[in-house]
């Protein structure tokens, strides 16, 4: 039996389908406060965790997933803009907010003081570490907060990754060498980018794998080393997605003509690569069969020399010897007496 979990669980309702990202967050239209949307998500996030374990435990897994890409969505500033626009917004030529940096929002939240923002600083230079960091080190702030104020800096969201779980589809496109090398973990697909889970700002070695594997551009997601360390541990251990797959990952929104373009873009640059790749399997192998053939030739040779030429052909000679031999002796020793019969 199926069951509505908007109206259900979110009390949403059935006129409102597909809820939009404010309604499915149960906020009010436009709300630009970031951290009353991810206020929101968490209080929600908790309540439907609640029929996890349960017989809809498929249907709980989906709507998790589904509100995290809604405050994903709403808390990126860029991706926000787009789609509050989208809904019919008019805005504003300047930006909706102006993010302050890691020590500001610190600050904003009474984390630490306004004097201990140049001694923090001149602990970061000294250690040669970010702001993050230090203000770990200094026991200052734990790592989620600290993480989530340095989302505030980049113009990134936070996600707590223990709240959601990635889509297989979308973790069997990316290689287990590349989530080690980086320190990523590949979560969904939403309006044509791909969610992907950072510590730190990606680099653009990183962004130009992406494209080329998803055929879609990166979004990063920011969040805490330890968390990106125990979903990487989890979701690629050894043996596990040591090489893609060539499985299709869709998109929940329909693709849009510049998506096209970009995809087909991706899709040349990946067959060019796969051709380079095919060409450099053909000279390995064309090496090989060299290789092969000239040692054949050594072994064939060798054979000959040490084993045919100074064991087989005595031995044959020898046979051929005592075989003329034994004849002619018995000629020798009776033909006085054949001789004698004729």
């Amino acid at each position: 039996m199926s069951i509505d979990v908007y109206k259900e669980w979110l009390g949403i309702p059935e006129e409102f389908r597909p809820p939009t990202h404010y309604q499915l967050l149960r906020l009010v239209d436009f709300d630009d406060e970031a951290d009353r949307i991810y206020k929101f998500y968490k209080k929600l996030n908790t309540h439907v965790r609640k029929y996890a374990t349960g017989k809809y435990s498929i249907e709980s897994q989906t709507l998790l997933n589904e509100l995290a890409k809604a405050m994903l969505c709403l808390t990126d500033l860029e991706r926000k803009r787009e789609y509050d626009i989208s809904l019919g917004r008019e805005m504003p030529e300047e930006e909706i907010d102006d993010p302050k940096d890691t020590l500001d929002y610190l600050l904003k939240l009474k984390v630490i003081e306004r004097n201990q923002k140049q001694e923090i600083k001149d602990f970061a230079e000294r250690r040669g570490l970010s702001i993050r960091d230090a203000v770990v080190q200094m026991k200052l702030a734990d790592m989620e907060t600290a993480t989530r104020a340095y989302a505030i800096e980049m113009r990134r969201p936070y996600l707590d990754l223990a709240e959601m779980v990635p889509e297989d589809a979308v973790l069997d496109q990316l290689p287990r060498s590349t989530v080690k090398k980086h320190g990523v973990i590949p979560l969904f697909i939403d309006d044509d980018v791909v969610l992907v889970a950072c510590a730190q700002e990606p680099e653009h070695e990183l962004e130009d794998e992406v494209r080329l594997r998803y055929g879609l551009p990166m979004r990063a997601v920011l969040s805490t080393p330890r968390a990106i360390n125990q979903a990487i541990s989890t979701y690629y251990p050894p043996g596990v997605r040591e090489t893609v797959t060539t499985k299709k990952v869709a998109s929940s929104a329909v693709p849009t003509k510049k998506t096209s373009k970009v995809s087909a873009e991706a899709k040349s640059t990946g067959n060019a690569a796969m051709d380079g790749l095919q060409s450099d399997q053909t000279k390995q192998q064309r090496m090989i069969n060299i290789i092969v053939m000239c040692w054949s030739t050594v072994i064939g040779y060798l054979i000959d020399y040490f084993v045919i030429k100074a064991l087989v052909l005595p031995l044959w000679s020898s046979v051929m010897f005592l075989t003329i031999l034994f004849p002619l002796s018995i000629f020798a020793l009776n033909y006085k007496s054949i001789l004698g019969k004729k």
